[in-house]
Protein backbone atom coordinates (compact mmCIF):
# COMPACT_ATOMS: atom_id res chain seq x y z
CA UNK A 1 0.00 0.00 0.00
CA UNK A 2 1.21 3.48 -0.87
CA UNK A 3 1.92 5.70 2.08
CA UNK A 4 3.96 8.65 3.14
CA UNK A 5 5.24 9.56 6.59
CA UNK A 6 5.04 13.23 7.47
CA UNK A 7 6.64 15.04 10.37
CA UNK A 8 4.89 18.41 10.66
CA UNK A 9 6.62 21.37 12.26
CA UNK A 10 5.08 24.74 12.97
CA UNK A 11 7.07 27.87 12.21
CA UNK A 12 8.67 29.70 15.11
CA UNK A 13 6.87 32.42 17.03
CA UNK A 14 6.39 35.61 15.03
CA UNK A 15 6.14 39.24 16.00
CA UNK A 16 2.43 39.05 15.11
CA UNK A 17 2.03 35.96 17.34
CA UNK A 18 3.51 37.88 20.24
CA UNK A 19 1.09 40.75 19.62
CA UNK A 20 -1.86 38.36 19.22
CA UNK A 21 -2.54 39.26 15.56
CA UNK A 22 -3.85 36.90 12.86
CA UNK A 23 -1.16 36.96 10.15
CA UNK A 24 -2.94 34.84 7.54
CA UNK A 25 -1.37 35.31 4.11
CA UNK A 26 0.86 38.19 5.19
CA UNK A 27 4.52 37.22 5.23
CA UNK A 28 5.13 37.61 8.96
CA UNK A 29 8.51 37.99 10.62
CA UNK A 30 10.05 35.61 13.14
CA UNK A 31 10.58 37.21 16.53
CA UNK A 32 13.79 36.67 18.48
CA UNK A 33 11.95 33.89 20.35
CA UNK A 34 10.92 32.32 17.02
CA UNK A 35 14.52 32.29 15.80
CA UNK A 36 15.64 30.73 19.10
CA UNK A 37 12.88 28.09 18.86
CA UNK A 38 13.99 27.18 15.34
CA UNK A 39 17.62 26.81 16.44
CA UNK A 40 16.52 24.63 19.36
CA UNK A 41 14.37 22.49 17.07
CA UNK A 42 17.34 22.04 14.72
CA UNK A 43 19.28 20.55 17.63
CA UNK A 44 16.38 18.34 18.74
CA UNK A 45 15.93 16.74 15.29
CA UNK A 46 19.52 16.81 14.06
CA UNK A 47 19.69 12.99 13.85
CA UNK A 48 16.36 12.53 12.06
CA UNK A 49 16.50 11.68 8.35
CA UNK A 50 14.07 13.06 5.78
CA UNK A 51 13.71 12.38 2.07
CA UNK A 52 12.39 15.89 1.44
CA UNK A 53 11.52 19.12 3.26
CA UNK A 54 8.60 21.33 2.28
CA UNK A 55 7.42 24.64 3.63
CA UNK A 56 4.77 27.20 3.00
CA UNK A 57 5.99 29.98 0.73
CA UNK A 58 5.28 32.58 3.43
CA UNK A 59 8.43 34.16 4.90
CA UNK A 60 7.89 33.07 8.51
CA UNK A 61 7.69 29.38 7.53
CA UNK A 62 10.55 29.61 5.02
CA UNK A 63 12.78 31.34 7.59
CA UNK A 64 12.02 28.68 10.20
CA UNK A 65 12.64 25.86 7.71
CA UNK A 66 15.95 27.39 6.62
CA UNK A 67 17.13 27.59 10.22
CA UNK A 68 15.92 24.10 11.19
CA UNK A 69 17.20 22.31 8.09
CA UNK A 70 20.19 24.55 7.39
CA UNK A 71 22.49 22.89 4.84
CA UNK A 72 20.95 19.45 5.48
CA UNK A 73 18.47 19.03 2.69
CA UNK A 74 17.05 21.28 -0.04
CA UNK A 75 13.85 23.13 0.81
CA UNK A 76 10.83 23.10 -1.52
CA UNK A 77 8.32 25.92 -1.05
CA UNK A 78 4.66 25.25 -1.84
CA UNK A 79 1.94 27.88 -1.57
CA UNK A 80 -0.68 25.18 -0.87
CA UNK A 81 0.88 24.96 2.61
CA UNK A 82 -0.03 28.57 3.40
CA UNK A 83 -2.00 29.57 6.46
CA UNK A 84 -5.73 30.16 6.04
CA UNK A 85 -6.52 33.41 4.22
CA UNK A 86 -8.31 35.39 6.92
CA UNK A 87 -9.31 38.06 4.41
CA UNK A 88 -10.60 41.19 6.14
CA UNK A 89 -9.63 39.74 9.54
CA UNK A 90 -5.92 39.54 8.63
CA UNK A 91 -3.92 41.64 11.05
CA UNK A 92 -6.75 41.69 13.58
CA UNK A 93 -6.76 40.43 17.17
CA UNK A 94 -6.76 36.63 16.89
CA UNK A 95 -8.28 36.13 20.35
CA UNK A 96 -11.45 37.87 19.15
CA UNK A 97 -11.63 35.48 16.17
CA UNK A 98 -10.77 32.34 18.12
CA UNK A 99 -14.20 31.87 19.69
CA UNK A 100 -15.89 31.91 16.28
CA UNK A 101 -13.49 29.77 14.21
CA UNK A 102 -16.12 27.01 13.86
CA UNK A 103 -18.28 29.22 11.67
CA UNK A 104 -15.45 29.42 9.12
CA UNK A 105 -15.23 25.68 8.53
CA UNK A 106 -17.70 25.86 5.62
CA UNK A 107 -18.04 29.62 5.21
CA UNK A 108 -15.05 31.72 4.15
CA UNK A 109 -13.64 34.48 6.30
CA UNK A 110 -14.87 37.80 4.81
CA UNK A 111 -12.93 38.17 1.52
CA UNK A 112 -10.82 35.14 2.50
CA UNK A 113 -11.22 31.37 2.50
CA UNK A 114 -12.82 28.68 4.67
CA UNK A 115 -11.07 25.88 6.53
CA UNK A 116 -12.50 23.44 3.99
CA UNK A 117 -10.72 25.50 1.30
CA UNK A 118 -7.49 24.91 3.23
CA UNK A 119 -8.32 21.20 3.43
CA UNK A 120 -8.78 21.11 -0.35
CA UNK A 121 -5.32 22.70 -0.85
CA UNK A 122 -3.74 20.21 1.56
CA UNK A 123 -5.43 17.24 -0.14
CA UNK A 124 -3.99 18.43 -3.47
CA UNK A 125 -0.53 18.74 -1.90
CA UNK A 126 -0.79 15.27 -0.32
CA UNK A 127 -1.91 13.71 -3.59
CA UNK A 128 1.24 15.07 -5.26
CA UNK A 129 3.38 13.89 -2.34
CA UNK A 130 1.99 10.37 -2.61
CA UNK A 131 2.85 10.27 -6.31
CA UNK A 132 6.42 11.53 -5.89
CA UNK A 133 7.42 10.33 -2.41
CA UNK A 134 5.64 6.99 -1.93
CA UNK A 135 6.97 5.14 1.13
CA UNK A 136 9.22 8.10 2.02
CA UNK A 137 9.50 10.39 5.04
CA UNK A 138 9.06 14.12 4.57
CA UNK A 139 9.17 17.16 6.81
CA UNK A 140 6.74 20.04 6.48
CA UNK A 141 7.15 23.47 8.06
CA UNK A 142 3.96 25.49 7.93
CA UNK A 143 1.05 26.94 9.91
CA UNK A 144 -1.99 26.24 12.08
CA UNK A 145 -4.71 25.68 9.47
CA UNK A 146 -2.73 23.19 7.33
CA UNK A 147 -1.94 21.21 10.47
CA UNK A 148 -5.61 21.18 11.45
CA UNK A 149 -6.40 19.97 7.92
CA UNK A 150 -3.92 17.10 8.43
CA UNK A 151 -5.72 16.21 11.66
CA UNK A 152 -8.93 15.95 9.61
CA UNK A 153 -7.38 14.06 6.67
CA UNK A 154 -4.93 11.75 8.43
CA UNK A 155 -6.57 11.25 11.81
CA UNK A 156 -10.22 11.31 10.75
CA UNK A 157 -11.18 14.17 13.03
CA UNK A 158 -14.02 16.51 12.25
CA UNK A 159 -13.08 20.15 11.81
CA UNK A 160 -14.87 20.86 15.09
CA UNK A 161 -12.67 18.30 16.88
CA UNK A 162 -9.49 19.56 15.22
CA UNK A 163 -10.21 23.15 16.26
CA UNK A 164 -11.29 22.22 19.80
CA UNK A 165 -8.28 19.92 20.36
CA UNK A 166 -5.70 22.24 18.80
CA UNK A 167 -2.46 21.96 20.79
CA UNK A 168 -2.14 25.74 20.81
CA UNK A 169 -5.10 26.06 23.19
CA UNK A 170 -3.33 23.85 25.74
CA UNK A 171 0.18 25.15 24.94
CA UNK A 172 1.29 21.56 24.26
CA UNK A 173 3.93 22.14 21.59
CA UNK A 174 5.92 19.13 20.41
CA UNK A 175 9.04 18.91 18.24
CA UNK A 176 7.00 17.60 15.33
CA UNK A 177 3.66 15.88 14.84
CA UNK A 178 3.64 12.57 13.01
CA UNK A 179 1.13 11.70 10.31
CA UNK A 180 0.87 8.75 7.95
CA UNK A 181 -1.06 9.28 4.74
CA UNK A 182 -2.18 6.08 3.02
CA UNK A 183 -3.79 5.38 -0.33
CA UNK A 184 -5.99 8.05 -1.79
CA UNK A 185 -6.58 11.46 -0.22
Amino acid sequence: MRNIKIIYFVHGTTIDNEKGFATGWQQGELSELGKKQSIELREIIKDKKFDAVFSSDLKRAVDSAKIVFEKRIPLTKDKRLRECNYGDLTGKDFSKMEASLQKYVDNPFPNGESYKDVEKRIRSFLKDLLEKYTNKKVAIVAHQAPQLALEVIANGKTWQQAIEEDWRKKKQWKPGWKYVIQGNV
